[in-house]
C-alpha cells in the first residue's frame, strides 16, 4: 500500500472513531437567515436578517416559497462574504421536501455544483460539516451550506395537511419556517470550524412521529459522547454544546441519557428548538424543528456570539430524526442521528 494509506495525507487529522480535527480552522466567512412571520414574532427576532410576513413569499405554493428562502438566503450570504457565485466551488444543501426540490428550485440560478444531503433535521450540520471537509482538503476555496423547511410544506409532508385541523400533542415540535445559509473559505474571520463528529444512526425503537425529540435523543447523547471520548476532552470544554431541535421533551430525555454516561450538561446545554420560540406564549409545545430550525438559530445567534467572543468553543450538534410517510405508514421505526460540528473564537489561537 502507499505511504499515503500507512499514515501520510490526512490521517493525522482524524481523531478517535468517528471525528476530525482540522490541521488549520476552516472560517466561517459569512451567515444569513430567513425566516416566517411566527419565528419573526420569537425571542430571535431581532437577530434575523430577514423576516417574511407573508408565508408564501411571493410564491403559489408552500414548496416555492421554502425554495424563494433558500435562494434569497444564499444570495444574502454572498453578498456578506463580499464574493461572488462564480467563487463558490460547490454548495452543500438540503430541506425536508421529497427529493430535496426546494434546494433544486431554490439554487438552479445560482448555476453552482450542488451536493444535495439528507439527514432530516440534522442537515444543516451535515452541510456544514462537509462545506468544511472540502475547503480543508484544498477541494474548494469557497464553499456553501445551506438549509431550509416551511411548516406548511413540511406538515403536507410527513403529517396532515394544514385544512385537516388536527390536534397536535404536547410532544410535537413545530416546524420553522425559514432557512440558514454559510460561506466557508479561505481569509480572516473570527469564527471557524475547527472539527466535526459524524453521527451514527441510532434507533431505540420509537415510532412515534409527534414525539420528534424522545427519536432523537439518543443519537445527541451517542454523538455527543463520542466527541468527548474522540478529542478527550470533558464537558467544560465547551462554552455550549447546542443541539438542533431535541425540544422541551428530547432536552429532557437527553440530559437523563448522559447523566447515566457520567457527563453533566446542565447550565452548558440550549436546543436551537428552544430557542427560536417561546413555547407558552406562541403555543408551539416542545419547540421547534425543522432543516431551517437549527440553521437560522445557527446564523442569526449562535455564530455571532462566537465571532463576538460571548462564546469560545461550541459544540454545533443539529439533530434529525430519520423517517418517510411510506416507512411511518410500514410501521417502522424512527432512528435518529446527529451531526456535530465544533466552531470556535480565533481572536486567541
Amino acid at each position: 500500500m502507499s505511504s499515503e494509506m500507512d499514515g501520510g495525507v490526512g490521517m493525522n487529522q482524524m481523531r478517535g472513531e468517528q471525528s476530525i480535527c482540522f490541521e488549520q480552522p476552516v472560517p466561517i466567512l459569512s451567515s444569513a437567515s430567513v425566516v416566517g412571520k411566527k419565528e419573526g414574532e420569537g425571542p430571535l427576532g431581532s437577530c434575523f436578517d430577514c423576516i417574511q410576513e407573508d408565508p408564501t413569499f411571493g410564491e403559489d405554493n408552500w414548496e416555492s416559497a421554502e425554495s424563494a428562502m433558500q435562494k434569497e438566503v444564499m444570495e444574502r450570504a454572498l453578498a456578506k462574504a463580499g464574493i461572488r457565485k462564480e467563487d463558490l466551488r460547490m454548495i452543500f444543501s438540503g430541506d425536508l421536501q421529497a427529493q430535496s426540490v426546494a434546494s433544486s428550485f431554490g439554487l438552479q440560478e445560482l448555476g453552482r455544483p450542488v451536493y444535495q444531503l439528507y439527514g432530516a433535521c440534522s442537515t444543516m450540520g451535515e452541510a456544514l460539516g462537509l462545506a468544511a471537509m472540502a475547503v480543508a482538503g484544498g477541494y474548494a476555496l469557497y464553499a456553501g451550506a445551506v438549509t431550509s423547511s416551511h411548516f406548511a410544506s413540511a406538515e403536507k409532508e410527513f403529517r396532515f395537511p394544514l385544512e385537516y385541523g388536527n390536534q397536535r400533542p404536547l410532544s410535537a415540535t413545530w416546524t420553522v419556517t425559514g432557512s440558514g445559509a454559510c460561506i466557508l473559505g479561505g481569509g480572516k474571520k473570527k469564527a471557524a470550524v475547527t472539527g466535526v463528529t459524524s453521527g451514527r444512526i441510532i434507533d431505540y425503537g420509537y415510532k412515534d412521529s409527534l414525539n420528534m425529540g424522545a427519536c432523537m435523543a439518543p443519537a445527541a447523547c451517542d454523538t455527543i459522547c463520542h466527541n468527548l471520548r474522540d478529542f478527550g476532552y470533558g464537558p467544560e470544554e465547551y462554552d455550549q454544546i447546542i443541539t438542533g431541535d431535541l425540544g422541551e421533551v428530547g432536552q429532557t430525555i437527553l440530559l437523563d441519557l448522559l447523566r447515566k454516561e457520567g457527563i453533566d450538561l446542565e447550565g452548558r446545554h440550549s436546543d436551537c428548538g428552544l430557542l427560536i420560540f417561546d413555547n407558552e406564549k406562541q403555543d408551539t409545545h416542545s419547540g421547534g424543528s425543522g432543516c431551517g430550525c437549527s440553521a437560522a438559530v445557527f446564523a442569526s445567534y449562535i455564530l455571532p456570539k462566537i465571532e463576538r467572543g460571548e462564546w469560545k468553543k461550541v459544540l454545533f450538534l443539529p439533530t434529525g430524526a430519520l423517517l418517510s410517510k411510506v416507512s411511518y405508514n410500514e410501521g417502522r421505526t424512527i432512528p435518529g442521528i446527529a451531526q456535530g460540528v465544533i466552531v470556535e473564537c480565533l481572536e486567541e489561537r
